[in-house]
């Protein structure tokens, strides 16, 4: 298995699981509050470990409580958190998830030190780089600090980006783009043009291509993704599951893709088997919900949520 450099967000996450979302002025009581680790760089650094990838992280907390036990529990599952830094004066990022019966959610992110990595961060992490196969890079941390290890990045590392949550992009950055995951809402703010249906993104995935990223994958959520490059454009459903919690599935399909990539594996199969892994992840209440693995390493698995 090949190893993949990560750079991200960690988050402390507060889920509160209620009977339905409060409207303006509305109070919602009986919800129950549940705290997990998260945050899209650190679900997607222990994603790929998971699926058997050497990781690195580069990232920053807050010197707070939250802050170091995020990064030891990512040390605790296999992830190098030796460029992981503890900052002072500011909190570790937080994310504030409602969570509904229907396993949807909505989330409210205080960023807190994940907005003080830096292009200067990357730049001293260039040797730790270079050395992997794969970077992923998510929008959770300023696009600065993302274009710089893009940047880096030589002719044996596969950039995969995840461009969560969205922000315009750079042409030149889209154009060193090896495999771009958006989901059909930030596939449609990037082409411009509104998604409908499985054949709307699968045009938008092939409009992607245009923009100059190799190969570009649209989650659909429980309609699975779709997959364009080398000039054709794929759908991969997913599973049909009973889903609790659809938060981070789609950081357990970007942290299993990177993992596989790294490893060699063709993309569509790679994909395939990252749609399986995150549909498992939404049986359960947090953003890192164990992935089931089935025998020939593919997940038992459900259907994917789009964020």
């Amino acid at each position: 298995m090949g190893s993949v450099f990560v750079l991200g967000s960690i988050n402390q996450d507060y889920v509160l699981v209620a009977d339905c979302r409060p409207r303006a002025g509305e109070t919602v009581t009986g919800a129950t509050l549940v705290t997990r680790n998260g945050g899209k760089g650190a679900n997607q650094a222990v994603a790929a470990v998971e699926s058997g990838a050497a990781v690195m992280m580069l990232a920053r907390i807050g010197a707070d409580v939250a802050g170091f036990a995020q990064r030891d529990d990512l040390a605790a599952h296999g992830v190098d958190v030796s460029l992981v830094t503890a900052t002072a004066d500011v909190s570790t990022g937080a994310a504030f998830v409602t969570v509904t019966p229907d396993g949807e959610n909505s989330v409210v992110v205080a960023p807190g030190a994940n907005g003080l990595v830096s292009p200067g961060d990357v730049k001293a992490a260039a040797g730790f780089i270079a050395d992997h196969s794969v970077l992923v890079a998510q929008l959770e941390v300023p696009l600065d600090a993302v274009v710089e290890a893009v940047n880096l990045c030589g002719p044996n590392t596969h950039v995969l980006l995840n461009a969560a949550p969205f922000a315009p992009l750079p042409g030149a950055l889209l154009e060193r783009i090896d495999t771009l995951v958006v989901n059909r809402v930030e596939a449609a703010a990037i082409v411009g043009a509104p998604i409908a249906g499985i054949a709307g993104a699968m045009d938008s995935a092939t409009m992607l291509t245009a923009h100059g990223v190799r190969a570009a994958v649209v989650t659909l959520g429980a309609d699975g993704v779709v997959v364009a490059g080398a000039g054709r454009c794929t759908h991969v459903p997913a599973p049909r599951v009973s889903v609790i919690d659809t938060t981070g599935a789609g950081d357990v399909f970007v942290g299993t893709l990177a993992a596989l990539l790294a490893d060699e594996q063709l993309l569509d199969r790679a994909v395939v088997i990252a749609v399986e892994r995150a549909s498992g992840s939404v049986a359960s209440i947090g953003a890192r919900a164990p992935m089931p693995v089935a025998s020939g390493g593919i997940g038992d698995s459900p259907a994917g949520s789009e964020h």
